[in-house]
């Protein structure tokens, strides 16, 4: 399968890496399937970002659905979240081109995407990284159920030390800030993996605890020093980073569940939480 394509001279088209798997490739069965996840009648309000988990949705859909009620979508969704594949540079922004998914195209915001990269030297235009990684990917059905028109900033990272979160965070700021920008900054993170539902419960906690405070630094440092299988606390950490220098007020937690909670497997579960900061 053909995972990036020209179809308008040098324009770069994504193909789905995990539609078919990770949630459902045919339009209609996928609105249905998130619908199925989705809060009705709860208020939906701005905010200036959010925590989402990336799993399959017959697991994490639950988590994502919640998150994404609740909150009103501006016309341009920063997306970051962790290099699963191993592929591209460290800290990845693809920059042009169009993300094909079953429920129609999203384009990328060029103008911020460029601006990022112009304003730290640590962020690279790539779009290797993005190829078959899923973690950006699981967001979109539900960014497009919810709003019809939006661009997207995708962002890969791979780890990363603290000191980099940061200045990945402020090239950032600095680049909304410069164009003008309202923007929805999405990191994308599943939380402990592989340990038993009730050790889950117990890491987790110590992480989102940290992301309740709006802390940064504790998140990175807790997660590092407690061995807490975080898969994406760089780009959560970057995140936090980004809000707090953009006036953010209050966190808090919309969601939490593991995939024990779906499977009835409560030995190896993989935990999953949704929060907004605003």
């Amino acid at each position: 399968m053909k995972i990036f394509g020209s179809d308008n001279g040098d324009l770069k088209k994504r193909q789905p890496a995990v539609a078919g798997r990770f949630y459902s490739e045919e339009q209609e069965n996928l609105v249905r399937e998130v619908e199925s996840h989705i809060e009705r009648n709860v208020v939906r309000s701005p905010v200036l970002g959010i925590v989402a988990p990336h799993a399959g949705f017959k697991y994490s859909g639950d988590v994502a659905g919640a998150v994404y009620s609740r909150i009103e979508i501006p016309d341009t969704v920063i997306l970051i979240g962790p290099n699963h594949t191993g592929r591209g540079e460290a800290v990845a922004v693809m920059t042009e081109g169009v993300w094909s998914m079953p429920m129609g195209d999203v384009a990328i915001d060029y103008e911020l995407a460029n601006a990022i990269c112009e304003e730290t030297v640590i962020a690279k235009p790539d779009s290797s990284a993005h190829r078959f990684e899923h973690s950006l990917e699981t967001q979109l059905p539900f960014l497009q159920y919810f709003k019809k028109d939006f661009k997207i900033v995708p962002i890969c990272l791979m780890r990363l030390q603290a000191s980099a979160c940061k200045v990945l965070s402020e090239g950032i700021v600095r680049a909304v800030n410069r164009l003008g920008r309202s923007v929805l900054l999405v990191a994308s993170s599943d939380m402990t993996h592989y340990e038993s539902q009730g050790k889950a419960e117990t890491l987790d906690r110590k992480a989102i605890a940290c992301i309740k405070k709006r802390d940064p630094v504790e998140l990175y440092e807790t997660v590092r020093s407690e061995n807490i299988t975080m898969c994406g606390v760089n780009p959560v950490t970057v995140m936090l980073h980004c809000c707090e220098s953009l006036g953010a007020k209050e966190s808090e937690l919309v969601k939490y569940m593991t995939s024990g909670d779906v499977s009835g497997d409560m030995d190896k579960v993989v935990g999953y939480a949704g929060l907004v900061i605003k």
